[in-house]
């Protein structure tokens, strides 16, 4: 017997949807009054669990979480009403601000754009920093673990296209140095390769894949992984585009992963977004509805705790070293004062992400419009 009503699901994970700003930490705070605190549905201890069984997969663990809630108290369809309804509100607001901003946007558009852009990197230094300490307290060997960071921030500062390779690289290791049997390594690439007969759209599938089901850490670890392709590779926007891009997909609702929907409409307008968030969105769901009644094993398989003891480390290196691609990107010296001015916001008075873009982003149109 079910807990709850499928209608309800859809309004409550709607409305979190709707409101869910601020990145992974308050999606949290939202599905814990819910479903712990204000309808008992979960009680604590399942819900600790939940979330350290979702930070054990790759891909974005908040959305994970929430689809896993939905699921715990109305089934798979809940999971799937559920997560739907988490992730559409900010898609459709995202995608509707990507027809704005790489349009043909207006002056007051670009400065505000420019200015949230240049704050970009500051952010990621925060978001990295924030996850060092817990991380380096639980790490098995803090040696181990720093040069896995060492090994994931100079990877992706300086070779965004080999950052998933990097990681899984540095999981192995891990397990190989605390003596676990190996996992195959080739089973989630086979799997990969197997999704992607799209076409002239197999490298937005790829790129949105390897958001979805291969980057650990989820948040800004997928940046430097979007940037490589997106600007590098295959030139779907320019760097500028891109910081907006980012910027976008932190100050609406919902997971940061929601950048890669600008991103694919970039590529392909609207079909290329809607693919690529579905693309990206579609391992979270997987794992959840084939696994979530194996999370207790899940926490407890030593081989999956060695490789993300390794990989974790790496992922947190990723999000701090994306901070030097996406600062050389600025082209405007008062861009540089803007990333300065963030920095001491974000790191100095520890504000969050969404009053330092959108401050970012007046100062912008100071700029450009006085």
């Amino acid at each position: 017997m079910y807990e709850t009503s499928l209608g309800t699901v859809l309004k409550e994970w709607g409305r979190i949807g709707c409101v869910g700003f601020g990145g992974p930490p308050a999606h949290i705070a939202l599905l814990r009054k819910l479903c712990v605190e204000d309808r008992k549905w979960l009680g604590d201890q399942e819900f600790e669990d939940a979330i350290a069984a979702c930070n054990l997969l790759p891909g974005p663990a908040s959305t994970q979480l929430a689809i896993f809630c939905a699921w715990r108290v109305r089934g798979r369809l809940g999971a799937i009403a559920g997560g739907a309804a988490f992730i559409v509100p900010g898609l459709i607001l995202i995608l509707a601000l990507a027809a704005l901003f790489l349009g043909d946007p207006p002056l007051w558009v670009t400065a505000a754009g420019a200015g949230a852009g240049a704050a970009v990197a500051a952010v990621a230094l925060q978001a990295g920093t924030s996850l060092m300490r817990p991380a380096w307290k639980r790490a098995p060997s803090r040696r181990r673990w720093s040069v896995y960071l060492l090994a994931g921030a100079v990877a992706a500062a300086t070779a965004g296209p080999w950052l998933v390779l990097l990681l899984v690289v540095c999981g192995l290791a891990e397990m190989i140095a605390q003596r676990l049997p190996a996992a195959d390594p080739n089973r989630t690439g086979r799997a990969a390769v197997a999704l992607l007969a799209a076409g002239g759209l197999a490298p937005l599938a790829w790129t949105a894949l390897k958001v979805g089901a291969l980057s650990y850490g989820g948040g800004f670890v997928i940046i430097p992984i979007m940037q490589a392709d997106a600007v590098d590779r295959y030139h779907w926007m320019t760097g500028a585009e891109f910081l907006n891009a980012v910027a976008l997909g932190q100050i609406t609702p919902g997971p940061v992963v929601h950048t890669v929907a600008v991103v694919g409409y970039a590529a392909a307008g609207l079909g290329g977004g809607l693919l690529a968030a579905l693309i990206a969105f579609g391992p979270s769901f997987a794992f959840i509805l084939l696994g979530a009644s194996r999370f207790d094993r899940l926490r407890g398989n030593v081989r999956v705790r060695g490789f993300l003891d390794g990989a974790g480390p790496a992922a947190i290196g990723a999000i701090l070293g994306s901070a030097v691609p996406l600062a050389l990107t600025l082209d405007e010296p008062w861009q540089y004062a803007v990333l300065a001015g963030a920095a001491v916001l974000t790191l100095g008075f520890r504000r969050g992400p969404l009053l330092t873009l959108l401050t970012a982003a007046a100062a912008g149109l100071l700029v450009n419009l006085w």
